[in-house]
């Protein structure tokens, strides 16, 4: 079973940044695709981010230009920088091996960070 660790979460004002990462146990992730979800009270879990293993992207179009993944495999860790982050962000995130392209995880969910967004 394909297992992660999120942290970096936290309280941050509207149009402040945060750096998530997700650290791959048990495993290499170097040939694996990786999305960052995230799921807000109420709501369905959504695909946010997610990188191929060459290093391709994709996004969700709410957080296009705000949102960067990057993946350093000799860390084995995939990260999430957050710019100008809004309210609506406010979500735990939660990360997992993905098909990239249309941003579908393999569902193997670790405990997720939060993210809370507010002034």
């Amino acid at each position: 079973q394909l297992q992660f660790v999120e942290s970096g979460g936290g309280l941050v004002q509207p149009g402040g940044s945060l750096r998530l990462s997700c650290v791959a146990s048990g495993f290499t992730l170097d040939y694996y695709g990786i999305g960052w979800f995230r799921q807000a009270p109420g709501k369905e879990r959504e695909g946010v981010a997610c990188i191929s293993s060459s290093n391709d992207t994709n996004y969700a179009d709410s957080v296009k230009g705000r949102f960067h993944i990057s993946r350093d495999n000799a860390k084995n860790t995939v990260y999430l920088q957050m710019n100008s982050l809004k309210p609506e962000d406010t979500a735990v995130y939660y990360c997992a091996a993905a098909q990239w392209y249309l941003c579908l995880p393999v569902p193997s969910w670790g405990q997720g960070t939060q993210v809370t967004v507010s002034s």
